[in-house]
């Protein structure tokens, strides 16, 4: 395993008294990460689901571990368009789908082929009776290129929008589909069957049966773009192989076995180690990642984020909150000051790093999904899988704090851990916000409710870490 030296510029922590803001000087007095009551990671389903008081919580998902509403069927209407965009009409409701994420079209295209025997090709949500998935009814836009079919209600015409994705536009998946077909033939394969498997503003899924087996489409939107060049870069066993790669696009080769969403604690230890390798080695490689076009997330930048996005949500905060809030975005200059002087390094972080990002077969596990990958601080990533449901926090922690402590002889990972637990919830609601700001207002019902949630959250372990 790489060592890295502590660099000469780190600062002893002999001085933390000095540069730190009370709320930092408390240490750990083991190996245990803080183990905050009722802790929400800051993509956590769960977060985004409980923040609805009306709904009942009553069914338990044992793929995810998450417990979701007792009604989350989705009924699901579509209006066509022909190929060039002329309106069509609004086929009635389709029958209702049970424990349905909007996102996830193929039950969808399942159901519109057994209800009106049409194929259709789903470009974005229209719009939601309620404010978050999963269920309710909802209403897509659909390309349809086939005979008239009788009986449609009348569809009002759609409008360009310039925030919407490839994939979303009429002809999208039609050229990206053709792109497809030209970088498998360049292995030799032969595409043999389509299914649109998802479409949101955040990627567009398709599978590709071929006669050498599956493969996969996927597109992102652009401030995911450099994935493909990450999964070129990274191209070990435990990240997804790469058959071509262009732009906002890329096709991966099939990896056997299920999303591990619900896996056992020495599993997820071991996704750990993982991703630990990888970024023991990425630490020393970071000028080519930056060269890929890897961003960089440092500590100015989000400090400005931060500071910026303050102003733009404060007042939909209790009013108890709001100084909270400001004191954390205050003392973020001292607070990553006392992050550097801890002495673990920035590298790759994969940044939604959780069990149902690993597949696996029971042999060979892969960590997939690297869109949200970064330069950064790694303990983002042990927060973001500590903190799903059903994780053994201290053998994590402890497993990721004597990982850093021998590569950086001298670090202190437990209290870099500490440092940013509220940073990881702060960041999801910079991210969310970014969500935001990049995707057409349609779709926003993903992610409108994600900002305050994750203040929330930040606000809350802000608060319990203030001395008593």
């Amino acid at each position: 395993m790489m060592r890295i030296a502590r660099s000469s510029t780190i600062r002893s922590t002999s001085d933390d008294s000095d540069r730190s803001s009370p709320s930092m000087r408390p240490r750990m007095p083991s190996c245990a990460c803080p183990s905050t009551l009722t802790r929400m990671s800051y993509l956590d389903h769960t977060a985004l689901l409980s923040r609805t008081a009306s709904r009942i919580f009553a069914r338990h998902d044992a793929r995810t571990g998450l417990t979701f509403p007792a009604v989350s069927a989705t009924t699901a209407t579509l209006t066509l368009v022909d190929p060039l965009g002329r309106p069509l009409g609004t086929l009635p409701p389709l029958p209702p789908i049970p424990f349905h994420w909007w996102k996830d079209v193929g039950e969808v295209l399942d159901a519109a082929r057994e209800r009106h025997g049409i194929d259709v090709t789903i470009l974005r949500l229209l719009r939601a009776d309620q404010p978050a998935p999963p269920g309710g009814s909802v209403t897509y836009l659909a390309e349809y290129d086939g005979p008239p079919l009788p009986g449609l209600d009348p569809a009002v015409p759609t409008t360009p929008h310039p925030l919407r994705m490839p994939w979303a536009q009429l002809g999208g998946a039609a050229t990206s589909l053709a792109w497809v077909d030209e970088v498998l033939a360049g292995h030799g394969r032969t595409v043999t069957g389509r299914r649109q498997v998802r479409t949101w503003n955040l990627s567009s899924i398709w599978r590709l049966d071929t006669d050498r087996g599956p493969a996969w489409l996927k597109e992102v939107p652009p401030f995911m773009a450099h994935e493909g060049a990450v999964l070129g870069w990274l191209a070990r066993p435990t990240t997804p192989a790469v058959l071509g790669a262009a732009g906002h696009r890329m096709v991966l080769d099939d990896i056997p076995g299920t999303d591990r969403y619900h896996a056992p604690s020495p599993e997820r230890q071991e996704m750990l180690a993982d991703l630990l390798a990888i970024q023991a080695d990425a630490a020393g490689r970071l000028p080519e990642l930056i060269a890929l076009g890897v961003p960089r997330e440092g500590a100015a930048d989000f400090r400005h984020d931060a500071e910026t996005m303050l102003p733009q949500w404060i007042d939909s905060l209790p009013v108890a909150d709001r100084p909270v809030l400001a004191d954390l975005v205050g003392g973020l200059a001292d607070r990553f000051a006392a992050v550097a002087d801890c002495g673990v390094p920035d590298t790759l972080m994969h940044a939604d790093f959780h069990p149902g990002n690993v597949r696996s077969d029971g042999t060979h596990r892969v960590i997939i999904d690297w869109g949200d990958s970064r330069i950064g601080h790694p303990a983002i990533d042990l927060i973001r899988m500590r903190d799903w449901p059903g994780s053994d926090q201290d053998a994590l922690c402890e497993q990721w704090c004597a990982h850093w402590r021998r590569t950086v002889p001298g670090s202190e990972p437990e209290r870099a851990v500490e440092l940013m637990d509220p940073v990881v919830a702060l960041r999801g609601a910079l991210i969310y916000g970014m969500f935001l700001r990049s995707i057409e207002p349609s779709e926003r019902p993903y992610h409108d409710r994600d900002v305050p949630d994750s203040l929330r959250t930040a606000i809350e372990l802000h608060r319990m870490s203030q001395p008593a």
